[in-house]
């Protein structure tokens, strides 16, 4: 189910070239990359009948090929709806399903498997082309509706089945919403079948897709399945500023990359006193200020000397925390700073673009009018010098 852009007269996908990040539909969204292609089954075993299906943006499902059709990763394929049949692209075939059904718990034998028809002809992929086309002006006139009958509710998207008799709403409210009114509205309107489907902030973002700030597509659109809570204790852990317009994603909630390195950030915090603990010696009580967890390196500074900070590994910073419990005198912080050596490397900068050198605004610019101030000046005093000249003339 190539996107608009980038599919042919005859359903099969030509390719834009960009490996999936067009960004203009679902072009690539939860791809499963299957590591098991080149393989072929044993002589007697029959291939796995349940095929992955995925539909607009990331919503898949799973049907059984039970008329043990060819399939192959692309295809465009009918399979079965409550009523009428939904057009869909094949996104996984064979014994990875079975790893895909584990994974997300759905037991194989399981009777609520729908089934896929046949393969989609010229005709399915026409009508699904065109009921793919209205999405967009039903979706603008759905939200005028819903903003006429003051209901507090966001339509976010709006999906057409493959045969263009029924669309699904999906929208996104904080409380719950009484919609019976504009149900009927919109059947009158639209003239189809009409199901409203409620999703969360972070659905609502992987459906739609979008660039996070790091450049990147947004993970729950491209590759996320599980929405695990993210806490600020992970920002925490992790030595950020509880910045809510930085952490925030693009869903209003805390960013789920948080998440992807906070294991790395806990055990390497094992080693690490906590940063509460005060340090006691005969200077004075010093308390921790900064902490590189990488290096291993904690800044500490006395009460009452705020400026003055003195670098200690965590290692010196445990051994004075365990001469302070057996009541050990420690006589200064001084004793155990560490010495960094200090590199005076002289930089060196290259002209890499191919532009002027780095420091041509240090030349001191030459005044522009300083040639008309001699033009003038020597008109002046030729002026100067004509009447001279005719009075010796007469």
């Amino acid at each position: 189910m190539a996107c608009a852009s980038c599919t042919s007269s005859d359903g099969s996908p030509r390719g834009c070239k960009n490996n999936g990040t067009c960004g203009t539909d679902s072009c690539n969204k939860l791809t499963v990359f299957d590591w098991l292609a080149n393989m072929q089954l044993p002589s007697g075993q029959a291939p796995y009948d349940l095929v992955e299906v995925r539909f607009k943006n990331s919503r898949k499902e799973y049907f059984r090929n039970t008329e043990g059709l060819p399939l192959k990763i692309g295809d465009i394929v009918a399979t079965e709806a409550k009523s009428g049949h939904d057009i869909g692209q094949v996104t996984l075939t064979g014994e990875l399903v079975r790893f895909q059904l584990k994974k997300k718990k759905i037991k194989e034998d399981s009777e609520t498997f729908s089934k896929i028809y046949r393969i989609a002809n010229q005709n399915d992929i026409d009508k699904w082309q065109a009921a793919r086309d209205r999405e967009a002006e039903v979706q603008k006139r759905a939200r005028e509706m819903a903003i006429f009958l003051r209901l507090e509710m966001k339509i976010s998207d709006v999906e057409f089945q493959g045969d263009g008799s029924k669309a699904t709403f999906y929208y996104t409210a904080e409380s719950r919403v009484d919609f019976r009114q504009l149900i009927k509205d919109m059947a009158q309107a639209f003239s189809v079948r009409i199901e409203m489907r409620q999703i969360g902030l972070r659905q609502e973002a992987s459906r739609l897709g979008g660039v996070g700030s790091c450049g990147r597509e947004l993970c729950c659109s491209t590759w996320l399945t599980d929405f695990r809570s993210v806490s600020t204790a992970a920002a925490r852990y992790q030595q950020l500023s509880l910045n809510p317009q930085k952490l925030a994603g693009q869903c209003g909630k805390l960013k789920c990359c948080l998440n992807f390195e906070l294991d790395a950030y806990r055990k390497a915090l094992k080693n690490f006193p906590r940063t509460e603990t005060k340090l006691h010696t005969e200077k004075g009580i010093a308390v921790c200020q900064k902490v590189d967890i990488f290096k291993g390196h904690m800044w500490y500074a006395y009460k009452g000397e705020w400026m003055n900070w003195h670098l200690l590994s965590n290692e010196q910073a445990n051994e004075i925390i365990r001469m302070n419990k057996a009541n050990e005198p420690v006589a200064s912080l001084e004793d155990f700073v560490l010495d960094l050596p200090v590199k005076n490397e002289e930089k060196v900068f290259e002209n890499v673009v191919g532009q002027d050198s780095l420091n041509r605004f240090d030349r001191p610019k030459r005044r522009k009018n300083n040639a008309k101030k001699r033009k003038q000046n020597s008109r002046n005093r030729n002026r100067n010098r004509q009447p001279k000249a005719s009075q010796k003339n007469e």
